[in-house]
Parts: structure tokens; C-alpha cells; sequence
């Protein structure tokens, strides 16, 4: 049941470059692009042009990918997570926001847009929050191995 939009913007510096926008805001039930790159169920994340850059010790619970059209405060596209079925990497899905988990990667804001044709059940929200702090273990050791400092870890939902 619509109830009208929930009060919630995320703001960043905006930047225009190239027809694509910094993360000026995410609004709640904005409905927005994700490109699917990690599959549900899948254990291997790989960069844009196919060369693997993660493996994960478990599945993927979600279809993870990102905005193409938002640039996030790490320089990469805004990560996104589509709920549902599972869906072919390389998909491009049209689907609300409705939520936001916060996410330090490397000490850098690397946070994770979550997005469902229907709202967020108790059920996902602490499955999504088990994921990401397992994600944020894993992430953790990734980045001690590539040399890379800073705090990494799961913030819990911000919006």
C-alpha cells in the first residue's frame, strides 16, 4: 500500500561528467536503473569487463550491481541490490529504492542502495544486514591482501 514518499535524501557533491550524475540524492521509492552484476546465488563478482575481482566464501543472496547513471563518493558506480528472483548478469532492471545500508570500504563511503518491487519485510532487512557484515569480513581481508588501509565494514541502514 502506497502511503506517499518516505522523508529520506542522501546528499553528496554533485558532478556532472559525461551524462552521468554524482549521488545528488536517492529518494525513497525513486525508481532507478541497476545494472545486475553478481547474480543471486553466485559467488563471484567480477569488474566491468569480465575479469573476476571477488570471490565470495558464500552465495550472494541478492542480485548485486549498481546505478550507472549515479556516481558514488568512492568514484565507482552507486552499489545497488535488487531483491527477488534471481536475475542474469548484465540485466538492467527498473525498480524502487527502499532503503540504504551504510558501508565503509578501504575507510571510504562505499554504501549499498537497496531495491524491491515491494517493501522491505522484517526478514530482509536482518538478512541484508547478516550479508553485509559477512560481506565486510571478507572485504576486510581483500583489502589487507591488495594493501589497501582503512576501515571496512557494515554501518547498518542509514535510510
Amino acid at each position: 500500500m502506497y502511503r506517499g514518499p518516505i522523508a529520506y535524501t542522501i546528499r553528496t557533491v554533485v558532478i556532472e561528467s559525461q551524462g552521468v550524475r554524482a549521488l545528488e540524492g536517492v529518494r525513497a521509492l525513486e525508481v532507478v536503473e541497476v545494472v545486475v552484476e553478481v547474480s543471486r546465488l553466485d559467488f563471484t563478482k567480477r569488474k566491468a569487463h569480465g575479469e573476476v575481482d571477488f570471490v565470495s566464501p558464500l552465495p550472494c543472496p541478492v542480485n548485486y550491481g549498481s546505478i550507472p547513471s549515479r556516481i558514488a563518493p568512492d568514484g565507482d558506480p552507486l552499489d545497488a541490490v535488487v531483491l527477488g528472483p534471481r536475475l542474469p548478469r548484465g540485466r538492467r532492471v527498473e525498480v524502487p529504492v527502499r532503503a540504504v545500508i551504510g558501508f565503509l570500504d578501504a575507510g571510504l563511503d562505499d554504501r549499498k542502495v537497496i531495491c524491491s518491487h515491494r517493501e522491505l519485510s522484517a526478514k530482509d532487512r536482518l538478512g541484508l544486514l547478516a550479508f553485509f557484515h559477512v560481506y565486510a569480513l571478507s572485504k576486510r581481508a581483500l583489502n589487507r591482501a591488495r594493501g589497501r588501509r582503512g576501515e571496512t565494514r557494515c554501518l547498518g541502514f542509514v535510510a
